[in-house]
């Protein structure tokens, strides 16, 4: 099967969720044996060397998402070269590319959608939507879901109502071979004979929950707990606030970003993974917690148990008692008390053994890849 990936706003290989995506789908698709030309932005380094995947340089018009659409013809033309018989584009609201695409070239369209189409709350696109009365944006995100064969996302929630009945829900995953409890190579941090390191990845955004973490360690060493440390690795805007926090608390380590392939050996050297999302923090996330959060699936891949808020699409994923600690968030020590209850080293072992045999047999890329190849060519 020729497959052509649409992501022309992400830069392939990167450090953000994003990217991971874009390479980890396009490298899955095209190990199962299709053809895959991928259309992304390259990074400073150029596209992977080693790659299957066909690099097409295409990124949005003037380096502007919001100018994506403007690419079709491109697009197009990659398509009709390539022959495709599947176009799959990365959903953006400006996008659409890969959907006028695969309508002019007769592929079948398939829509990938990581964020909400329908509107939520002080949505600022439902705000300009009726502000300009037609509702452009409403009406252009609608069009691009009602051309699609097939959507694939982790909740049916974020689809309008009548692009549900095509809806494929589907977790996103880990790179269970690179993501290992023995994956050597450099470590950001150094760390004592008696530490417990619980480390944090991601891009520093408030509803990332960088200071959440940092206060729940300041905590800790308020009750007198100065064996478990905190290694946060990433950027973002909330990094300056995050170390304003950490300010003045011991045993807190910030790496900054790293390349996704150094991600691997320093989860590998940590005991618990922390992901403590601050949902209210983030508008669209009042219609559900949708994400399919990367940085969950890499720790369970190491073999790290997670410490993760009680909240009802993570339980899907992260079972109390079983792969790590949910926390009531509503409970202001409720993340330094789960972090206290994971410094047991045998609840530890047995909770990071259950969640690496989870996500190899359930969240792996490869089984989301799987699965989408079944969805393909049930679509052809």
């Amino acid at each position: 099967m020729n497959i052509l990936y649409v992501a022309t706003d992400q830069v392939v290989p990167g450090t953000t969720g994003g990217s991971v995506h874009v390479q980890a789908v396009a490298e899955g698709l095209a190990a199962l044996g299709h053809t895959v030309h991928a259309a992304a932005e390259a990074s400073r380094q150029g596209f992977p060397r080693s790659s299957k995947v066909q690099w097409n340089e295409i990124g949005p018009l003037l380096g502007l998402r919001q100018f994506r659409w403007a690419r079709a013809r491109r697009i197009e033309t990659l398509a009709r070269r390539m022959g495709a018989h599947v176009i799959i584009e990365r959903y953006y609201n400006f996008g659409g590319e890969g959907m006028i695409a695969a309508r002019r070239t007769g592929a079948r369209a398939v829509l990938e959608v990581n964020a909400p189409i329908v509107d939520y709350p002080r949505s600022p696109k439902r705000t300009l939507d009726l502000l300009t009365i037609v509702q452009p944006m409403r009406r252009w995100r609608e069009w691009q879901c009602s051309v699609a064969d097939l959507l694939i996302t982790p909740s049916a929630s974020i689809v309008p109502e009548p692009a549900r009945p095509r809806v494929l829900e589907l977790e996103w995953g880990a790179d269970t071979d690179a993501f290992r409890p023995d994956a050597a190579g450099a470590v950001p941090f150094a760390r004592g004979p008696d530490d417990i390191i619980a480390v944090f990845v991601g891009a520093f955004r408030p509803w990332h929950g960088a200071s959440t973490f940092v206060r729940a360690i300041a905590d800790l060493r308020r009750r007198g707990n100065v064996q478990i440390k905190a290694v946060l690795i990433g950027n973002g805007p909330e990094l300056p606030r995050a170390r304003a926090e950490a300010h003045g608390v011991s045993g807190i380590t910030f790496t900054g970003p790293l390349a996704h392939d150094r991600i691997p050996p320093a989860l590998a050297s940590a005991d618990i993974g922390v992901a403590p999302f601050e949902a209210a923090a983030h508008p669209p996330l009042a219609i559900e917690f949708f994400w399919s959060p990367l940085k969950v699936f890499e720790y369970m891949a190491a073999g790290l148990p997670v410490v993760a808020p009680d909240l009802a699409r993570l339980r899907k994923i992260v079972r109390h008692g079983e792969e790590g600690w949910l926390y009531d968030r509503a409970k202001p020590d409720a993340l330094a008390a789960a972090l206290l209850e994971a410094s047991d080293p045998a609840e530890r072992a047995r909770r990071g053994a259950a969640a690496r045999s989870r996500v190899v047999s359930e969240f792996s890329w490869a089984v989301h890849c799987a699965r989408l190849d079944e969805a393909l060519k049930r679509l052809l």
